[in-house]
């Protein structure tokens, strides 16, 4: 039975988005609304009229005035029993094991009405952004389509009542997660820093300035060897963004910064730390990554090669903090490209991040250029985008061996059409895209679209693709051809699949016939229109969206960067007020 669904969130997160496609897929009538008022609420259940409402992501209760005339099921992430608002904080600091996910009815008590279903969260040592982007996501959305089925096929009560006792887990103050550094090992501040990864970030000093941090990753023995003695908490390097640290038994690299006073006047925002203390991170000496080396040294690039000689598969990994790519990262890896490509392998794998594979431009970094006295946000994007065309560009002028764009995790904007740059992209069940660039502020996107989307979809295709505005998964995506296989197993296993087919695909009987194909339809649609003719037209549309006067993709990224309160949902979500955008 299909229902009328009203998904009510904070914001369209990761977790909002794939129950959004995951319950679509299975006929039920969706809307979305943004929890911005009760009153707003309200209206939303009165114009929609659904069966159901499901919050998979909220920061306040829902109303009793909602709540006591409609089922409500809110989504959170802790075992049956678990209460409060920082249920994984406290998870990840403790090292939790074991975890889960609880799909419980609104009542009068926070987090304690009848539970409908739950599942099992295996914890790893990771961020808690991640868990909750991967573990926390896969249960939730299981435990929520159970709890569905339930209600469609009937049910009118929980199949369980509410544990009789809970742990309340409030609020995780800054005093918990403090490092104290002349004491605290490497575990013990990753932990810390994995508890509050994302949000609010640790909050510590570098440099003597007030900040907050996140993002950390434990420094190799063979990195330590390389550097003088140092007293715990003293800065020692840089690499790819991140700042390194000492502590009483190692080091950690300090990805992510958010520091009291980030950009000038400007109110201060997440940045690569060394960029968020730019003119003091110029002292420390530089740490380079060399591409292939062992697994326990952190970097933002990766590489190894894998298979036999003449059937060789080279694998490019590019885990950028939340799938952004700033100007520099581009440069990088456009680098590690051009150096991979010189290498004798006959199918190039492209992993992007364990995450994300990619979701474009680094809005974060283009504002940081507003608040710099020599810079400017325009200038910023229109570097950052010139140097993403430069990757794509590399990728589709890869001729002599194939290229295949394995998505572990969710690709958008200028990330997903990277991806399709490649010959082929596998991307797993999981996962979500966003093919689109709308959302900020109308831009019209470049990165070759208009040349890779219409090979795959027509033009027809194409053009209502980039209108839809909407998250798209794995399965639809496979269906509709923007992508050639969306891979069933478990997300654990999905990257060893993407290996192992990669090596298979080295090894074909017809690779050498595949390779001549892709070179001569490469040249006859190079002699048909050039590529530097579809990057002219996109940038010069992009060149009006930075530089011209309607402001609107400049309004956007200040929303979205400095994460201001959402004052109503973009109506091609809350379909139940009409209209479009």
């Amino acid at each position: 039975m299909a229902l009328r669904i009203l998904l009510l969130c904070h914001g369209f997160n990761s977790l909002t988005q794939r129950l959004f496609v995951e319950l679509g897929a299975l006929g039920h009538e969706l809307s979305v609304e943004f929890d911005i008022a009760d009153r707003v609420t309200e209206e939303a259940v009165e114009l929609f009229g659904p069966q159901l409402l499901i919050a998979p992501f909220l920061k306040r209760r829902i109303p009793e005035s909602v709540w006591a005339r409609l089922p409500c099921l809110v989504v959170h992430p802790g075992p049956p029993g678990d209460r409060g608002p920082a249920a994984l904080d406290w998870a990840v600091l403790a090292g939790r094991e074991d975890w889960g996910v609880t799909v419980l009815q609104a009542n009068a008590e926070f987090d304690a009405g009848p539970v409908w279903d739950h599942a099992r969260v295996a914890m790893r040592e990771a961020a808690k952004s991640s868990l909750y982007r991967r573990e926390v996501a896969e249960a939730a959305v299981h435990a929520v389509l159970r709890a569905v089925a339930r209600f469609a096929a009937g049910a009118a009560v929980a199949p369980a009542a509410a544990p009789a006792a809970g742990t309340w887990r409030p609020a995780m103050p800054q005093s918990e997660r403090r490092i104290d550094w002349p004491r605290d090992g490497t575990a013990r501040v990753l932990a810390k820093l994995r508890s509050a990864d994302g949000q609010p970030g640790v909050a510590d000093a570098l440099f003597g300035q007030p900040c907050h941090l996140c993002d950390g990753h434990a420094a190799s023995a063979a990195v330590l060897a390389t550097l003088p003695p140092a007293a715990p908490g003293e800065l020692l390097a840089r690499r790819d963004g991140a700042l390194l640290r000492r502590t009483v038994d190692g080091a950690v690299w300090l990805g992510q910064a958010r520091a009291a006073q980030a950009c000038g006047d400007g109110a201060p925002f997440k940045l690569p730390a060394a960029l968020a203390f730019a003119a003091q991170a110029q002292r420390l000496p530089e740490l380079p990554a060399p591409l292939e080396r062992p697994d326990d040294e952190w970097g933002e690039l990766r590489y190894r090669e894998l298979g036999p000689v003449g059937a060789r598969v080279g694998c490019l990994s590019f885990d950028f903090h939340n799938g952004a790519m700033s100007t520099a990262q581009c440069q990088r890896l456009l680098a590690a490209l051009r150096e991979v490509k010189a290498r004798d392998t006959q199918v190039l794998l492209l992993l992007g991040g364990s995450d994300f594979f990619s979701n474009g431009i680094h809005l974060n970094c283009i504002e940081a250029a507003a608040h710099r006295p020599d810079d400017s946000a325009a200038d910023e994007s229109w570097r950052n985008i010139n140097a993403m065309d430069d990757v794509a560009l590399e990728l589709i002028t890869t001729t002599d061996r194939l290229a295949v764009a394995a998505l572990r995790g969710n690709a958008g904007a200028g990330g997903a059409f990277l991806a399709l740059a490649a010959d082929e992209v596998w991307a797993h069940r999981g996962v979500v895209l966003n093919p689109h660039y709308k959302n900020m502020g109308n831009l019209y996107g470049s990165e070759y679209w208009t040349y890779l989307l219409p090979r795959r979809l027509g033009l027809g295709g194409a053009q209502a693709l980039m209108q839809r505005r909407l998250p798209l998964g794995a399965a639809e995506a496979a269906r509709l051809g923007l992508i050639d296989r969306c891979v069933d197993v478990d997300p654990a296993a999905f990257e060893d699949r993407a290996v192992a087919d990669a090596l298979a695909l080295a090894v074909s009987h017809n690779l050498a016939r595949r390779v001549a194909e892709k070179r001569a339809a490469r040249s006859a649609d190079e002699a048909r229109r050039p590529l530097a003719a579809y990057r002219q037209d996109e940038l010069s549309r992009m060149h009006r969206n930075f530089y011209g006067f309607d402001p609107s993709y400049h309004v956007a990224r200040y929303h979205f960067v400095h994460k201001l309160p959402q004052a109503w949902t973009p109506r091609h979500l809350a379909v139940h007020r009409g209209g479009k955008d």
